[in-house]
C-alpha cells in the first residue's frame, strides 16, 4: 500500500474530524477564525497552511496538532484464533471469545469431542450462566437437573452451583458459555 503524503493526510483528517462532528466548513472556519476558502483548501489537500492556521483549526476541532497530521489508526484489530486464551480440561477445550476482558463477564467457546465430559467451576454466589449449543449435542447437568441441548438451544442456570458439560453425541459438539458474574460480597 502506498504511503499517503502529508497534505493528503492532513486534508483527510480535517474532513473526517469535521464530518464526525456534523459541522459544515462554514461553521468551523468561522469558529477557527479563518476564511471558508482556506478551510476548503485545507480539506482539498492543496494548501500549505501556516502553523498559526493549523493551531486555529485544531482548536476549532478540539484536537491536538498531532491528531491533525497523524497517520490513521486502525479502527479494527484482528485476533487470530491462536492468540486467544485456550484452556484444556481433559479432552475438552474452552477458548476465550474476547481478547479483552469485560468486567463481570466471561465469554467462552466450548468444544467437546464425542463422549467427553468436563466439570464447570462454580462461580461467586448470584452468578448467572448461559449455555448455547452451536453444533452437535450438549448435556448440561446443574444441581442434579439434566438438560439436553441441540443446535440453537440455550439453558440459563445459576453459575454458583456444581455443573458439568457433556457431549453424548457421536461428533464434536460446540457451544458458547456466557457467564454474568455476581459482584463479590
Amino acid at each position: 500500500m502506498e504511503e499517503e503524503d502529508l497534505p493528503s493526510r492532513l486534508a483527510r483528517n480535517i474532513r473526517t474530524l469535521r464530518e464526525t462532528r456534523g459541522a459544515t466548513q462554514a461553521q468551523l472556519s468561522k469558529l477557527a477564525g479563518v476564511p471558508r476558502a482556506t478551510w476548503a483548501n485545507l480539506e482539498s489537500g492543496t494548501s500549505n497552511p501556516t502553523l498559526s492556521v493549523l493551531h486555529r483549526v485544531a482548536s476549532a476541532l478540539q484536537v491536538s496538532l498531532e491528531e491533525l497530521v497523524a497517520k490513521p489508526r486502525a479502527s479494527a484489530r484482528h485476533y487470530p484464533r491462536d492468540s486467544l486464551t485456550t484452556r484444556v480440561r481433559g479432552a475438552g477445550q474452552l477458548r476465550k471469545l474476547l481478547p479483552d476482558p469485560l468486567p463481570g463477564m466471561e465469554f467462552d467457546r466450548v468444544e467437546l469431542p464425542s463422549g467427553v465430559r468436563i466439570t464447570g467451576v462454580p462461580h461467586t454466589p448470584g452468578t448467572r450462566e448461559y449455555l448455547a449449543c452451536e453444533s452437535g449435542e450438549l448435556v448440561l447437568v446443574a444441581s442434579g437437573e439434566r438438560f439436553l441441548l441441540k443446535p440453537g438451544d440455550v439453558v440459563v442456570f445459576r453459575g454458583d452451583q456444581k455443573h458439568s458439560y457433556e457431549n453424548p453425541g457421536t461428533r464434536t459438539a460446540v457451544g458458547y458459555s456466557v457467564v454474568l458474574l455476581a459482584p463479590p460480597l
